[in-house]
């Protein structure tokens, strides 16, 4: 039960964007990816969840690689894999309860009172008890993430991937979302990744955290030890300093422009902080 990311490169045309990636989320762990816009953290989850194929690479979800399964193998394994979308991706005209029925109908295999208990199970577990014939339109953002939420652990996964679960959300809604993060954890064992920007809620929640920088992870270790780094793209990115971060980079240009690696020399891929 783990997610394993191994040598995996995909470009747009001329535009590189995943350069070799390689990560680990073992079992039963949460790891947050943190990196600048535009890294291919977002496309990361893309891959895993087999939205999209590499041009080259391993990924390994329950020791299946991704980019081999056929269609139905690939519909299979998705049903162990909730994905928790950025803007919670709700469909306006429809109520929660209607949200969270058309996967669990889809799927089949669960009579009508099943689901609807299933329904009613998955939004108490995320604090939205009773909300099962509102619409998205009459709840708050941070409401929406939490039925967007409830819609994939309706499903029973092994695995969440988590696009940007706090991004827009005020502080203390932000704590409620990170607590139900560890919550699912706790209650249903699952393996997560979770994309983020919010460094706070990278270190409440994480087991490990790993940051993409030009397609690769540069750094990877524990709250503690990220929170110790002195990579320099890291403290630039945590401590919010452009011109920290502008040396590094000119630095590696020149490392690779000399016939090095550009990514290594202050804490490479592999390496813990």
């Amino acid at each position: 039960m783990s997610i394993e990311l191994i040598d995996v490169h995909k470009s747009f045309g001329p535009k590189q964007i995943l350069r070799g990636l390689n990560l680990e989320v073992k079992e039963g762990q949460t790891v947050s990816l943190v990196g600048f816009s535009g890294a291919g953290k977002s496309l990361t989850l893309k891959h895993i969840a087999g939205l999209m194929t590499p041009d080259r690479g391993t990924i390994k979800v329950d020791g299946q690689n991704i980019p081999t399964l056929s269609r139905q193998d690939l519909y299979k394994l998705r049903l162990d894999i909730g994905y928790v979308f950025q803007f919670a991706a709700l469909f306006d005209s429809m109520t929660i309860a209607e949200n969270l029925s058309m996967g669990l109908i889809k799927k089949g295999g669960m009579s009508a009172s099943e689901i609807r208990d299933r329904v009613a199970e998955s939004l108490d577990r995320v604090g939205l008890s009773g909300f099962q014939d509102r619409y998205p339109s009459e709840m708050s953002g941070g409401q929406q993430k939490r039925a967007g939420l409830a819609r994939a652990v309706a499903y029973r996964p092994k695995y969440l991937l988590y696009d940007e679960p706090t991004s827009g959300l005020d502080p203390v809604t932000t704590e409620v979302i990170d607590r139900l993060i560890l919550k699912m954890k706790e209650d249903l064992g699952v393996t997560s990744l979770v994309i983020t920007h919010d460094m706070k809620s990278a270190y409440n929640i994480s087991d490990r955290i790993a940051m993409l920088f030009e397609g690769r992870v540069v750094e990877e270790g524990t709250p503690e030890e990220f929170q110790r780094s002195r990579h320099p793209l890291v403290r630039g990115f945590v401590e919010g300093r452009p011109e920290v971060i502008e040396e590094a980079q000119r630095q590696m240009a020149e490392e690779a422009a000399n016939g090095g690696d550009g990514h290594r020399g202050h804490g490479s891929q592999g390496r813990h902080a």
